[in-house]
């Protein structure tokens, strides 16, 4: 059991994100968390971002409606459940870390993009948290087709034209690496990270309903 004697609050979760850590729980059930400080840590470059053909092609075509914070305790459920993770039979996301999210989102610095179908229902999406001009990527998951990767997408260029300069993953998966994810000494790490957290940087510097084409203009313009 991963019992911390510390309440996850907003200021404490704020904190840590400052100096390199981020919580994790063992499972679902498990009321505790721990917190986490890779030796390695995986990053994808706002300037290396690959974006395959075949999927510019699919943004393009806008397949779904792809929104900004509009329903954030949605996406983390989501995220949390096992289902979306078919490695795994739990998840890392319980109810104190939801709570910690949440409440983050609430006050700002925590944001969601949703992807959603012809008949409303969310379908993918993604969660993370922004502290200067760092974004570090919590969870996302998909229930349709390309979901996730739309929305990853469309939070690359959001990110690009609002001036980010750090997008931590914190680990590099083969479904990340297909973007430019890489892998990075922990001390590199903390010097981009360092870097970044002094620099202001605008989340909605696209529009919360930004079209495919703006999106896709500011990841072709960077890489």
């Amino acid at each position: 059991m991963s019992m911390h004697p510390e309440p996850l609050t907003p200021e404490l979760l704020l904190q840590a994100y400052a100096r390199g850590y981020f919580p994790m729980a063992d499972s679902a059930d498990d009321p505790g968390y721990f917190w986490v400080y890779p030796t390695r840590r995986g990053i994808i470059p706002l300037n290396g971002f690959h974006l395959p053909h075949r999927l510019a092609r699919t943004v393009r075509a806008a397949p779904y409606a792809v929104k900004v914070d509009t329903d954030f305790p949605a996406v983390i459920t989501a995220c949390a459940e096992p289902t979306q993770h078919p490695q795994r039979q739990s998840t890392w996301i319980n109810a104190t870390i939801r709570d910690a999210y949440t409440e983050l989102h609430r006050l700002g610095f925590a944001h969601s993009v949703e992807c959603y179908d012809a008949t409303g229902a969310l379908v993918g999406g993604l969660y993370g948290v922004r502290l200067g001009a760092a974004f570090f990527g919590e969870s996302m998951f998909s229930r349709a087709t390309d979901a996730s990767k739309i929305a990853l997408v469309h939070l690359v260029g959001r990110l690009i034209a609002g001036g980010f300069v750090l997008l931590d993953t914190q680990f590099v998966t083969p479904h990340l690496k297909q973007f430019g994810a890489i892998e990075v000494p922990r001390a590199r790490y903390l010097e981009l990270l360092f870097d970044a957290l002094p620099r202001r940087a605008d989340f909605y510097g696209l529009a919360p309903d930004a079209p495919p084409e703006l999106v896709l203009q500011s990841i072709t313009q960077t890489s």
